[in-house]
């Protein structure tokens, strides 16, 4: 527990630190290195240590996340109106593949149970999926859903549930635009998710742009379209009857013990603080690090906050192309956001600033901690699966609901989800591991929280030590040992495509 004021200073070259003492510390306060503060300073929220002058440097991680708009004197409360934030880092000239990490020495002996595909991919989780292929069947299907978990599932114990892959495209679309293909490839990727076995069923329409075949496997055998039939009655009879043959062989399957190289976990961040990027991020890091060791494949996303960090990033990239990639990703979507009329100061949200971001750069620095120290294999743009095993940036919007979308699509099968602010969210795709940064909010939401690393604040552990945890627990999940609290709840957070193209 902390005891007295504390504040945490990531690198010995930061002119500001964080309060770590819940409920913050009040005007007057000192802490052991004699600093004293001028006003009272919220938990989480950062604090001079020494003199700033109007339009230095404001430096955190050992980088500059702004200049100071106003004379700092020590000890003064560093708020998001101290900080005018910088430039972003010029994409043209960065360095390339030239601090490529060392492999690291293989973890060897770690499985967990999986449900195996004929394509070699690993399910975490034995799911009937059925996938749309436009808006409009959703209320159809909705009724559909609840009735097979009512009448048919209980006939089949083998299987986990029923998840319908349900979404807000597939007509009024401009289908053949070239961004178009996000959605598209999105939705089909979704389809083919390991979780599902081979055995999705497609419910389509019959006069919508986006036809079935696009995103449904083997469409001819997997999809009815409600315009063939001859009412609601019989649309729901035949959404159950061909259900009900795909739940037959889905509860055919079972577990089987798979090397840890069959995990593909996404590591995301929403409801962030500036604890983030000193506690759960680093401590999430380092399993990232861990899972590269045995093999698996680590997916880390969210191009905003990213892209102030990029040039943190780009030595570690496996060779120049991966490299190359990266930067045209964020030169995509510097362009997506120029052309929407924003840019990246539309992140972070008020809630990151109540927490203790000033802002995205700030909130940048923290994210990457996620990705570990390994190098960058590979780099995949929105909706795109991934093939490759190791560490891998997966482009997406920082949109908690939209990155879960499409790291699914990559084929995540475990989710692991860092918070400090606190969010209920969960997927129903795959099991998602909240992770806290302040144990305040572990204590808040015990019944929430999966891993409580606030306790690296504190003192009590290391990161090390809190890595090596949520490594064993993601195998455990995986394995269906263990549920999450989201999925012990049924917390499910619908899909949400990212579709940049035009509507018609």
């Amino acid at each position: 527990m902390v005891e007295g004021p504390r504040y945490i200073r990531v690198h010995p070259g930061d002119n500001v630190a964080i309060v770590v003492n819940a409920g913050g510390l009040p005007e007057g306060t000192v802490f052991p290195s004699g600093l004293r503060l001028h006003q009272r300073v919220p938990q989480g929220h950062k604090v001079a240590l020494t003199d700033i002058s109007e339009g230095e440097p404001v430096i955190r991680y050992g980088q500059i996340i702004g200049y100071a708009t106003r004379p700092l004197a020590a000890g003064s409360w560093v708020d998001v109106t101290a900080v005018r934030m910088p430039e972003p880092p010029a994409l043209d000239d960065l360095p390339l593949a030239t601090a490529v990490p060392e492999p690291p020495p293989p973890l060897e002996g770690y499985t967990f149970e999986g449900y195996r595909g004929s394509d070699g991919r690993v399910g975490t989780r034995n799911l009937l999926g059925i996938v749309t292929s436009v808006q409009c069947v959703t209320g159809v299907l909705e009724h559909a859903v609840q009735r097979i978990r009512q009448e048919l599932l209980p006939k089949y114990p083998n299987v986990d549930d029923v998840v319908a892959l349900t979404h807000a495209y597939g007509c009024g679309v401009a289908i053949d635009a070239p961004d178009a293909a996000i959605p598209i490839r999105t939705i089909a990727n979704l389809a083919s998710h390991p979780n599902f076995g081979g055995e999705i069923l497609g419910v389509g329409l019959g006069c919508e742009k986006l036809l079935p075949d696009r995103v449904t496997p083997d469409a001819g055998r997997n999809v009815t379209s409600l315009q063939d039939h001859r009412g609601f009655s019989a649309m729901i009879d035949e959404i159950l009857r061909m259900a009900e043959e795909r739940l037959a062989r889905l509860d055919q399957r079972r577990r089987v013990t798979c090397p840890a190289s069959g995990l593909v976990v996404g590591l995301q961040c929403g409801g962030s603080d500036a604890f983030s990027g000193v506690t759960a991020n680093p401590a999430v890091g380092y399993a990232a690090d861990l899972l590269v060791r045995a093999g698996a494949t680590v997916l880390f996303s969210e191009v905003t906050e990213v892209r102030d960090a990029v040039h943190l990033l780009t030595p570690r990239a496996a060779n120049e192309e991966v490299g190359r990639k990266l930067i045209a990703e964020m030169k995509w979507y510097d362009a997506y956001l120029r052309r929407g009329g924003a840019d990246r100061s539309a992140n972070p949200s008020p809630g990151n600033k109540r927490g203790g971001l000033v802002n995205v750069v700030e909130k940048s620095l923290g994210s990457v901690a996620k990705s570990g120290t390994t190098a960058i294999v590979d780099v995949l743009g929105p909706g795109e699966r991934a093939t490759k095993h190791g560490l891998i940036f997966a482009a997406t919007p920082a949109s908690d609901f939209v990155c879960g979308t499409l790291q699914l699509a990559a084929g995540m099968n475990v989710h692991v989800f860092t918070t400090g602010r606190g969010t209920p969210y969960g997927l129903a795709m795959a099991p998602v591991v909240k992770v806290s940064t302040r144990t305040a909010l572990a204590e808040q939401w015990p019944d929430l929280i999966d891993v409580d690393a606030g306790t690296i604040a504190t003192g009590e552990r290391t990161i090390e030590e809190v890595g090596w945890e949520i490594f064993r627990f993601i195998l455990d999940v995986a394995s269906g040992k263990k549920r999450t609290w989201a999925e012990r709840w049924g917390i499910q957070n619908d899909l949400c495509l990212f579709n940049p193209a035009p509507l018609t």
